[in-house]
């Protein structure tokens, strides 16, 4: 798959609907929440969480939600990523990893050195796909979730 095909865009009254409708493949439904969920907490959450989607041409095909609040006393939750879901026919298709990157591309120009993600530590979740694109254990866990890191 061709990046250059990819693009990111805030959510809006035009795209929520196929925002929401978005699902990821059933065996991954116990890792992350669905979008609709995540858009409620983006709206709770104005000034920290970062909602976009993503488009190949025209079609939305993935949503990936950075949250940024420098002042957040748990350092885990300063910049990161909150949520990640990749529509479930474009799985594999570099669609996560373009999210990714866009999220620490935002953290480092607002100026943060340092990202986080927390996933369930169970097999078939996303762990190692994250660990691939550099982040690491930090040791921490967090509700039974594992925090990873990595230096931007």
């Amino acid at each position: 798959m061709e990046e250059g095909q990819l693009r990111l865009e805030p959510v809006t009254p035009d795209n929520v609907g196929a925002a929401c409708r978005m699902s990821v493949r059933t065996d991954q439904q116990d890792f992350v929440a669905p979008v609709s969920w995540s858009l409620a907490e983006a709206y709770v959450n104005p000034d920290t969480a970062w909602p976009r989607l993503v488009y190949r041409h025209d079609a939305p095909v993935g949503f990936v939600m950075g949250a940024f609040d420098p002042a957040n006393e748990i350092a885990f939750f300063r910049c990161g990523i909150w949520r990640l879901n990749v529509a479930a026919d474009e799985q594999r298709s570099g669609v996560g990893s373009y999210a990714v990157r866009q999220v620490l591309a935002e953290g480092r120009r607002r100026g943060f050195a340092r990202a986080t993600v927390l996933w369930v530590p169970k097999a078939g979740g996303p762990g190692p796909f994250y660990e691939r694109l550099g982040f690491v254990p930090t040791g921490e866990v967090f509700h039974g979730e594992v925090v990873g890191a990595i230096d931007l």
